[in-house]
């Protein structure tokens, strides 16, 4: 019994010549085929189309007088150079190959019929039972080696496995690529709705923030000018395209808790208690609160707003972090958010100059702020290339 190896799971690569040959139907008639491309036809009941490839007449003629009685329409030809020309342009549901032939051997018909069409089965037939060869036939893609002399029986029965192996592959071919486009397309949809949520999420988290700024009239445009600060200097610090954008984003984003500070604290013109001093603080938290369901797809903006009031020297809070600990967003915003918060008038106090600021926030290089994001800003302030958002004399 011939044996039947896996589906073949190559892409059709059809040859683009166009040719004419002479081949021979069952009843003795000649015709000239043109030779294109092959291209699979729409589905259609018809009688399976067998190719028999031989170089003796007498056995090609035997096999198609036995056959189409069976319901199969056969073809003959008699070498590998004209099989070739033939699968160009004709379908064939299977071939029937000799192994020895002049020219070309019949093996060597099998990787090139498969690759022109790779839902052909092909059956090799040998007077000879040479192991090595029938192996390699089945490795190149043949559904099975019949060794002659065989019955018409164990014929009929191995065209009829090599056919229903052939549906088989067939059909799994088709299920492999309904599941690739439903991936393909569930994924496209995933994507859109990712894009969709992070939309709505920050138009959610933007309300909050007008709110919060609503309260507060010294913070208006806070937020805004943090971002772009920050996102200036990740650009300048060589950062990629991805990080920028979350570090502007969480500079967007990083005082939304305060929306939960009372107002009394928030616009207290004078120093603040110890207890007010915790309230403030605990803005850090809320802002985490209310922004995780809305951003959980973007860790990295979190985590940098959760450390964008750690100190450099581990002084800072939630979670006295200290040095490298810190994410590199978060010692960004809190050099951002410092220098902004130095130029702008407060409650409490008013607005100094840029380079005031700069010669304040140097007293604080390794306390406060990472030495090298100080440098950073050092250099933007001192060429005013920052982006044109920011605006110094808020």
């Amino acid at each position: 019994m011939p044996a039947f190896p896996p589906c073949a799971t190559r892409d059709p690569r059809p040859a683009t010549r166009v040719m004419t040959t002479s081949i021979k139907s069952v009843n003795g008639s000649s015709r000239e085929t043109a030779n294109n491309a092959y291209a699979p036809p729409a589905p259609h009941s018809r009688a399976p189309r067998l190719l028999v490839v031989d170089d003796e007449e007498s056995i090609r003629l035997a096999l198609a007088r036995v056959l189409q009685p069976s319901g199969f329409e056969v073809l003959t030809t008699d070498s590998v150079a004209n099989a070739i020309d033939l699968l160009q342009s004709t379908r064939f549901e299977l071939i029937l190959c000799d192994v020895r032939m002049p020219g070309a051997l019949g093996t060597e018909l099998v990787p090139q019929a498969r690759l022109i069409d790779p839902d052909v089965a092909i059956l090799m037939l040998s007077a000879v039972n040479d192991a090595t060869t029938a192996a390699q036939s089945l490795t190149d893609g043949a559904f099975g080696y019949l060794v002659k002399p065989f019955d018409i029986q164990e014929l009929q029965e191995a065209i009829h496995r090599a056919l229903h192996k052939r549906r088989l592959c067939i059909d799994q071919r088709r299920v492999e690529q309904f599941v690739r486009e439903e991936v393909a397309a569930r994924t496209i949809e995933l994507d859109e709705e990712r894009i969709g949520f992070r939309r709505a999420s920050i138009e959610i988290a933007e309300t909050l923030i007008k709110a919060m700024e609503d309260k507060d009239v010294f913070l208006r445009g806070h937020a805004q000018r943090v971002a772009e600060l920050a996102a200036s200097i990740a650009e300048e610090m060589g950062l990629d395209a991805d990080t920028v954008e979350h570090v502007r984003l969480a500079g967007r984003l990083h005082d939304v808790g305060k929306i939960g500070i009372r107002e009394s604290v928030l616009n207290k013109p004078g120093k603040l208690t110890a207890e007010e001093y915790e309230h403030v603080k605990d803005h850090v938290r809320i802002g985490l609160e209310i922004l995780s369901p809305l951003l959980s797809h973007l860790g990295p903006v979190l985590d940098y707003i959760r450390d964008h009031h750690e100190h450099w020297d581990g002084g800072g809070y939630p979670r006295r972090l200290g040095g490298e600990e810190i994410s590199l967003g978060g010692r960004i915003l809190a050099a951002a958010d410092a220098f902004d918060a130095l130029i702008s008038r407060r409650a409490y106090r008013d607005g100094v100059e840029a380079n005031i600021a700069m010669q304040v926030l140097e007293q604080t290089v390794g306390q406060l702020l990472d030495p090298r994001v100080f440098a950073t800003l050092k250099v933007l302030v001192e060429r005013n290339q920052s982006l044109i958002f920011i605006d110094w004399s808020s």
